[in-house]
């Protein structure tokens, strides 16, 4: 499903150019995921939800180091809401639930997610707090006090975010078989869509 094709468009130095390569080389993979996995999360979640793919619309000058698609229960925008995201760097995909600093309730957020075990719950997840950044903690390899550490700074801090999901290596087989990366999405999704469902319902 992604292959180096993919992961060469951010090789692209300039704007129109690399945009030109996500929406021909990616965006159409990114339609292709919500096509498969979209019917049975919303059946899952138990409200609509809808597809909202990255347009970078802001950027005038730099390219984006990264692109992906959210899938959301607002048709008008997802960076308000917690959201799954499936999406890109150069050199790793990611599979998050996404909470970002553009959200309302983050306080609220941040303590509903210290009451839970994420520690023994998603011990094979990573976590991260910048959604701009490729840097991710491993939960497992990752100390109780340093999540909520993290959690603590998701729910102060403006800019900070809070991501809890799966991230792949470039040169991971699995990427590479389309039927074995979208059986991955489903069970991440899977495993994330109580957490989801509860804060969104």
């Amino acid at each position: 499903m992604f292959t180096t094709k993919q992961f060469n468009v951010f090789k692209q130095d300039g704007l129109d150019e690399r945009m030109s390569g996500i929406r021909s080389d990616i965006q159409p993979l990114f339609h292709r995921i919500y096509d498969e996995v979209g019917p049975e999360l919303e059946a899952d979640v138990g409200i609509p939800l809808y597809l909202h793919v990255a347009k970078h619309a802001r950027r005038t000058v730099n390219p984006p180091k990264d692109t992906w698609m959210a899938i959301c229960h607002d048709k008008r925008g997802y960076k308000k809401h917690p959201h799954l995201q499936v999406g890109l760097f150069d050199d790793r995909v990611f599979i998050w639930l996404a909470f970002i600093y553009e959200m309302p309730n983050k306080d609220a957020i941040a303590k509903h997610l210290q009451q839970i075990d994420l520690k023994s719950t998603f011990p094979d997840f990573h976590i991260a707090g910048d959604h701009m950044k490729k840097e991710a903690l491993l939960v497992e390899d990752t100390s109780t006090e340093d999540i909520q550490s993290l959690l603590e700074r998701f729910g102060t801090v403006k800019k900070a975010d809070f991501l809890i999901g799966r991230q792949l290596p470039a040169d991971a087989s699995i990427l590479q078989n389309e039927d074995a990366f979208l059986a991955l999405v489903e069970d991440t999704f899977g495993r994330l869509t109580p957490l989801y469902r509860d804060l969104v319902l």
